[in-house]
């Protein structure tokens, strides 16, 4: 099991139940504007070797920005993004994902005409050492792969998410909550170092979350993944998560464990509101709370 002995920037040392393969992710002061617009503002957190953390936060606050930088899709005006100390702000996704970086997304991302297994092996293709002219020929080398590769999947992938039954069904059929599942099953072929699930049970119902907060959970723990998780389940995020890390507009407003961040008062004002029209507004402007404006400036 892991310990939850508070560190010094408000998370947790991890203890034995961090794998040896685990990583750990640190985002240092990131910054990201498109234009005008400002998505992130200094953001800093650390992710600790095989824990689950939780981004959260109000639609908006910047979550999703954050998930495209750490996978390489943007790429921040400011700060750094650090995999095991080594800075990989600069990498391309390819590279990410080479290094153990594995991600589902908000919007299913699946090729819905293939089937389950199709999908699934498509996750382990930045691993493979076939080249182009083993794979057109298909023997030898290019062919054991192959089947260690479906042996993998099926055997260790397959009857972990308990979706057996449907290896062989096209994508396009299934219900929404296995769809997830198959995705997060595509992401586990990548065997990521870090997982990061962007949403994983949006719009399911209850008996389909709490299946996959079970697989999360064995994820962590059978797997050794360092976790790192947006969501906006309240109740699935309290029960699963070693630490939790709340953005709103763009800035850390409190992180910590799951108790803590339930009690901060500024977590409570960012998705309840405060009661002052004139404080949101001023917040969404980018002016200090009660500042007025006078031919073109800004005085407080």
């Amino acid at each position: 099991m892991l310990t939850r002995a508070p560190d010094a920037r408000g998370g947790f040392v991890a203890g034995r139940g961090a794998a040896a393969g685990a990583a750990r992710l640190q985002v240092e002061g990131v910054s990201l504007s498109f234009g005008g617009l400002k998505a992130l503002r200094g953001v800093s957190f650390d992710v600790e070797p095989g824990s689950i953390t939780a981004l959260i936060g109000p639609n908006g606050a910047g979550k999703t920005s954050m998930f495209n930088c750490i996978s390489g899709f943007y790429k921040p005006q400011q700060g750094a993004i650090r995999y095991d100390g080594q800075d990989v702000t600069k990498l391309h996704p390819p590279a990410r994902a080479g290094m153990g970086f594995a991600r589902t997304f908000q919007n299913i991302a699946l090729f819905r005409g293939m089937t389950v297994l199709d999908n699934i092996k498509l996750g382990r293709h930045s691993h493979l050492k076939t080249n182009i002219f083993n794979a057109f020929a298909y023997w030898g080398r290019a062919a054991r792969e192959e089947m260690e590769l479906r042996a993998e999947v099926e055997e260790r992938i397959i009857d972990f998410l308990e979706i057996n039954h449907i290896r062989n069904s096209p994508v396009a059929a299934l219900s929404y909550g296995l769809q997830k599942r198959v995705e997060l099953a595509r992401a586990l072929a990548m065997h990521p170092r870090i997982l990061l699930l962007d949403e994983p049970v949006a719009g399911m119902n209850r008996e389909e979350t709490e299946d996959m907060a079970r697989f999360i959970l064995d994820v962590k723990e059978e797997w050794g993944t360092t976790i790192l998780m947006v969501e906006h389940d309240m109740g699935m995020v309290m029960d699963i998560s070693d630490h939790v890390v709340v953005l709103n507009f763009g800035e850390v407003i409190a992180r910590g464990l799951p108790h803590e961040v339930q009690r901060n008062k500024k977590v409570a004002e960012a998705y309840l509101g405060s009661g002052d029209p004139a404080a949101l507004k001023a917040k969404l402007s980018g002016k200090p709370s009660g500042a007025k404006t006078v031919a073109g400036e800004v005085r407080a």
